[in-house]
Formats: C-alpha cells, sequence, structure tokens
C-alpha cells in the first residue's frame, strides 16, 4: 500500500468492572499507568496514530464502562467499531467468565454481524501474584473461537503494545477489500 494512505479505524476495549480497560488504553496511547482511576461512566475515546504495513491508521479508541446498569448504554458504542479488544482481569475469574457474554454481546450489535470480526483477548494483570485464571483456559477459550490472545499487564508495560497492533492489523486487512475499491484512482475509472 501507499505509505502515504491514511485509514481511520474504530476500535472499542470492553469488559467487566474493574479488569484494567482504562489502563491498558492510557498504556497504549499515553505510555502512562495510574495507580488510581475514576470508573468510567459511558464511554471516553482517545486516539493514536501508527504506521502499519506502509499504511498510516488514526485509531479512535473507545474505553468503555464495564459496570453492568452501563451495558445496553455502553452497546450502542459498538456501532461502526472495526475491531474489539475483550479485557478480563487473571486474577477474577468472574471476569473471565463473562467474556462469552461481552463477546455475544459485541457480535450481536455489530454490522453486519459475522464471525471475522477482529477482536483480540487481554488477560490483565499479570504482574499480580493472586493469579485465579489459568493461561491454558484463556488460551483454549480463545483458540476454540479463533481469537489472538495476549497475556499482559498495563502497570509493567507488557505485550499492550503488540496485542493493540495485532488488532489494528487484522481490522486493517478486514477493511482490504473496502480501501481498495473505494481508491480515488478506482472511482475516477467508475465515473
Amino acid at each position: 500500500m501507499n505509505p502515504r494512505k491514511k485509514v481511520d479505524l474504530k476500535l472499542i476495549i470492553i469488559g467487566a468492572l474493574g479488569v484494567g480497560k482504562t489502563s491498558l488504553l492510557h498504556r497504549f496511547v499515553h505510555k502512562t499507568f495510574y495507580e488510581d482511576y475514576q470508573t468510567t461512566l459511558g464511554a471516553s475515546i482517545l486516539s493514536k496514530i501508527i504506521i502499519l504495513d506502509d499504511t498510516t491508521l488514526k485509531l479512535q479508541i473507545w474505553d468503555t464502562g464495564g459496570q453492568e446498569r452501563f451495558r445496553s448504554m455502553v452497546s450502542t458504542f459498538y456501532k461502526g467499531s472495526d475491531g474489539c479488544v475483550l479485557a478480563f482481569d487473571v486474577t477474577d475469574v468472574e471476569t473471565f467468565e463473562a467474556l462469552e457474554t461481552w463477546r455475544g454481546d459485541v457480535l450481536a450489535k455489530t454490522i453486519p454481524m459475522e464471525q471475522s470480526y477482529p477482536m483480540v483477548v487481554l488477560g490483565n494483570k499479570i504482574d499480580l501474584a493472586d493469579r485465579q485464571v489459568p493461561q491454558e483456559v484463556a488460551q483454549d477459550w480463545c483458540k476454540e473461537k479463533d481469537i489472538p490472545y495476549f497475556e499482559v499487564s498495563a502497570k509493567n508495560d507488557i505485550n499492550v503494545v503488540q496485542a493493540f497492533e495485532m488488532l489494528a492489523s487484522r481490522a486493517l486487512s478486514r477493511e482490504g477489500h473496502v480501501l481498495i475499491h473505494t481508491s480515488p484512482e478506482y472511482l475516477e475509472r467508475k465515473t
């Protein structure tokens, strides 16, 4: 692709309350980690520009609230998204068990509803000692659903960039057919 090609991608990060979605996002976008965050109500949006596969990508990443009472409101933010980070806390088995519900919700709300919708799963807080979700269990769940899995630590900056770049790459390749047919050269030939 042309290195001057620019593509905007909308990514969402979802998961249960307290899994570290905001921490992951701030680690990726600002390279920072804070011990204390306010609970996200609804959604907040951060942007980051990266270059991937000779394409400049402007990632608009929607950090969604994980509280159950906001789930119906949060699901409205899924519309038009190009990919999804499903996050859970490796020290809290309930957040892992909730992944199926979060995944089903996002698949039901994205249009078109399809299994090829790009996702990655992040098992966060691997820096903590009181792990409850074995790595093999999370890997097996992801393998069964053909979703890449990353063990991450927002606090210690482990695998966060790699996970977001993998999702962006998958979203970009999925959008590839759209990019080819909406290029100025293609549109000029059609008129």
